[in-house]
C-alpha cells in the first residue's frame, strides 16, 4: 500500500480528515506513565489506541523524540501503528533538506530507519534535493508551502517576477515535482486566503493543514478553503489540542473525547 493509497483509504473508512500529532514532551505527559520504563511510547500507544478509528494519519515530530534521546521509543511507535492498525499511514514530521549524498542519507533516516510512511521536507535548497525523496514513489513527500507560524511571510510572502514565493512553491509541487504523484503540501489553517490560492493552484493535491486549535487557525475557514471538489484532500493536524486533552489516568479517553470533537466539527463544513 502506497502513503497515497493509505490517506485515502483512511479519510473513507473513518469518515475523518483528523491527523493526530504526537508530539509528545515527556514533562507533559501523565506522571503514572512517566514513571513507566518506556514512558513515551507508553503514552503514544494508549493515544493511538483510543483514536485509532477516528483519524486519518499519525505525525510524530521527531525534535520530540531526539531531545529526549528517544529515537528507539519514536521507531517503536511507528512500528505499533503499522503492526496494530495497518490502514493508518504515519508522517514523520522531519523538514528535511539538504543536498546530495546528505540527502539519501536522510532518506534512509526516515524510510528505512524509522520507516515512516510520508516526511515533510524543506523546498529551499531547490528540486535536485527533493529528489531521492521523490523517487520513493510508494511514500509521500510533503513540501513546505505556506506554514502555520506568524513568521511565514518574512520568506514566503517575497515577490519573484509577480508571484508570492509560496505560490512559486505550489506551482513547482504541482507539476514538475509531481512526477511519480505522490506530493502534498504544508498549508497552515492559520492562513485561509493563502489556503484557498493554494488548493486553487494544485488541483486535488492532498495539503497537511496545522495550526489549528493551540496556534489558533479556523476549523469553519480551513475546509471551506482547504478541501478538494470530493470534500476531502486535507490532512487536519492537531496535536497538544488532543494528546494534552486530559491530565489524569483518563488522559486517552480525554484524547478520544478530543478527536471525535475535531473530527465532526470539521466534517460540518466538508
Amino acid at each position: 500500500m502506497t502513503f497515497m493509497e493509505g490517506i485515502e483509504g483512511a479519510w473513507g473508512k473513518n469518515n475523518s480528515l483528523v491527523c493526530v500529532g504526537l508530539d509528545t514532551d515527556i514533562a507533559k505527559i501523565p506522571e503514572s506513565v512517566r514513571k513507566q520504563r518506556k514512558s513515551i511510547l507508553a503514552f503514544n500507544q494508549a493515544i493511538v489506541d483510543a483514536t485509532a478509528d477516528l483519524v486519518c494519519a499519525y505525525k510524530p515530530q521527531i525534535a520530540y523524540y531526539a531531545a529526549a534521546g528517544a529515537e528507539d521509543e519514536l521507531r517503536e511507535t511507528i512500528d505499533y501503528v503499522h503492526e496494530a492498525y495497518p490502514g493508518i499511514p504515519v508522517i514523520l514530521d522531519a523538514k528535511r533538506g539538504d543536498i546530495g549524498a546528505t540527502a539519501e542519507m536522510y532518506v534512509k533516516e526516515v524510510f528505512e530507519r524509522y520507516n515512516a510512511d510520508a516526511v515533510t521536507v524543506n523546498p529551499y535548497l531547490g528540486g535536485d534535493t527533493l529528489k531521492p525523496y521523490l523517487e520513493r514513489k510508494e511514500k509521500g513527500v510533503i513540501i513546505l508551502c505556506r506554514t502555520s507560524n506568524p513568521g511565514a511571510r518574512d520568506i514566503q510572502d517575497l515577490e519573484v517576477d509577480g508571484k508570492k514565493l509560496y505560490q512559486i512553491v505550489a506551482e513547482k509541487a504541482a507539476t514538475e515535482w509531481n512526477e511519480n504523484g505522490n506530493v502534498l503540501l504544508v498549508v497552515g489553517a492559520t492562513y485561509p486566503k493563502e489556503l484557498r490560492e493554494i488548493r486553487a493552484i494544485c488541483g486535488t493535491m492532498p495539503l497537511l493543514v496545522p495550526g489549528i486549535g493551540v496556534q489558533g487557525g479556523d476549523i469553519e475557514q480551513a475546509v471551506v478553503n482547504g478541501k478538494d471538489t470530493n470534500g476531502a484532500g486535507m490532512i487536519i493536524n492537531s496535536s497538544r489540542g488532543i494528546i494534552y486533552a486530559g491530565q489524569g489516568v483518563d488522559f486517552a479517553e480525554a484524547a478520544r473525547r478530543a478527536t471525535i470533537q475535531l473530527r465532526d466539527e470539521i466534517n460540518r463544513y466538508r
